[in-house]
């Protein structure tokens, strides 16, 4: 049943994690430019903004899951 192929539940979530932070990091990018254009559109920024911290909430999520907890 598990095959050396299958990926673990852990495996997929260091994927995810992998996509998301690449993501996050092209919408930090897109904000910039955004920010440097001569009259930025607010909605759209307001928009990229809210996608990024939901991003960030997923990432620390991902994280958190794969961090084990350690009983001091």
């Amino acid at each position: 049943m598990n095959a050396p192929s299958e990926m673990t539940h852990e495996d997929v979530l260091r994927v995810k994690l992998q996509v998301l932070r690449r993501e996050h990091r092209d919408l930090d990018a897109a904000i910039d430019a955004l920010h440097e254009a001569v009259n930025p559109d607010q909605l759209t920024l307001k928009r990229l903004k809210t996608r990024k911290l939901t991003l960030k909430d997923q990432i620390a999520r991902i994280e958190d899951e794969l961090t084990p907890d350690i009983i001091a």
